[in-house]
């Protein structure tokens, strides 16, 4: 039992360690990519981290497989660089029971793993596009941001304005740039610029978003050309465009997984695959670990560790291709990704006894060779 705990602790431990570094180096890249588009004024930036927190368990549902990898690779590389496990060796620790205690923290991580894939991933995506859906219901006045040029989504119209009101409402120096397309939108017919000394939003009774501009100039013409036309205006209004506004959740990673039982689609067949293939993936790993961290003291803890992660890479990417594959009818339900556990399950049987095969063929030829001497 002290063994146990002792060698349980090591792998938790490490694969805690490991998987911070890596949630922070996903978690980081993301939120660098969301923090653009809120200052592009696509998204709110009071919404960024609600997202990052419902995007959260979709990002550990994968790094926790390789986190315990990774973690059983490091905890058990070091024992047997400091020779802990020549001694645990020589009081009867074989491979096989090495596995049994590893199974014990990977069964906890699997249970954890299947309630992030089947369970808080998909909700998490799913608010996810809720807020998404919510920001795209919004004016881009709604996330105007006062002193900064921001740019509409499909980049026809740029809009500054020096100041705001809290109630976002009134604006003052006002200054809108937007491209004039044909009515197929095939042709650039020119810019038109409008200034302003101040504006304001008003919604009409039918529903439809105006902005008021009052006293300043419009400016229409062709860049590089002289043939400006300037108008100067006392009041000049601006039909806001009306938001696209999608309230269903098409992403098949935000379908709940009871729908997704009994579904004859390929795409939701692959999905529910591939939220049962990850508390699978658990168990092999582990399986494929065990022997792999096993390293000469002379060698180093790194020796194998690279191979390793080349490994799992492979065996990552083979399910990806798996579920793509499913996804476009080009390979059965019955045999899905099923055939990728079954692969590197006999990868990680073949990893875990031959040492012991080959030391038992060893051992047969020494004892041929002293009968023969005799």
């Amino acid at each position: 039992m002290i063994v146990f705990r002792y060698l349980s602790r090591e792998v938790m431990i490490t694969m805690s360690a490991v998987s911070a570094v890596l949630l922070v180096i996903i978690m980081s890249g993301r939120f660098i990519k969301y923090l653009a588009q809120a200052a592009s004024g696509i998204l709110d930036p009071g919404v960024l981290f609600m997202i990052m927190g419902f995007r959260l368990p979709g990002f550990l549902q994968l790094i926790l497989p390789l986190g315990l990898f990774l973690g059983i690779l490091l905890a058990y590389g070091r024992l047997y660089l400091e020779s802990e496990m020549t001694v645990l060796s020589a009081t009867g620790m074989s491979q096989q029971r090495l596995l049994a205690i590893t199974l014990a923290p990977a069964t906890l991580v699997a249970l954890l793993v299947a309630w992030l894939s089947l369970s808080l991933a998909p909700q998490g995506v799913a608010q996810v596009a809720t807020i998404i859906n919510q920001q795209d219901a919004m004016t881009e006045f709604d996330t105007l941001v006062p002193g900064r040029f921001q740019a509409l989504r499909d980049g026809t119209r740029v809009t500054y304005t020096q100041s705001l009101s809290e109630n976002r409402v009134d604006l003052s120096g006002v200054f809108i740039s937007e491209k004039r397309m044909s009515q197929d939108k095939a042709k650039d017919r020119g810019i038109s610029v409008l200034v302003a000394e101040k504006g304001r939003q008003e919604v009409r009774a039918d529903g439809n978003r105006y902005l008021i501009l009052e006293n300043g100039f419009r400016y229409d013409g062709n860049p590089g050309e002289a043939n400006y036309r300037a108008i100067q205006y006392d009041t000049y209004g601006v039909l806001l465009p009306k938001p696209d506004v999608s309230s269903d959740i098409t992403d098949r990673e935000a379908i709940p997984t009871g729908e997704l039982w009994g579904s004859t689609d390929p795409r939701p067949r692959a999905e529910l695959q591939w939220r049962l293939s990850l508390p699978v993936l658990v168990f092999i790993v582990t399986l494929m670990a065990v022997p792999l961290s096993r390293v000469n003291p002379r060698q180093g803890r790194f020796l194998k560790l690279l191979p390793a992660i080349l490994l799992y890479m492979a065996y990552l990417t083979l399910l990806i291709a798996a579920r793509s594959a499913m996804e476009k009818g080009r390979l059965p339900a019955a045999l899905g990704m099923w055939w990728v556990h079954v692969l590197f399950l006999a990868i990680g049987l073949l990893l875990m006894y031959w040492e012991p095969m080959k030391l038992a063929r060893a051992s047969r030829r020494a004892k041929g060779v002293t009968h023969g001497q005799a």
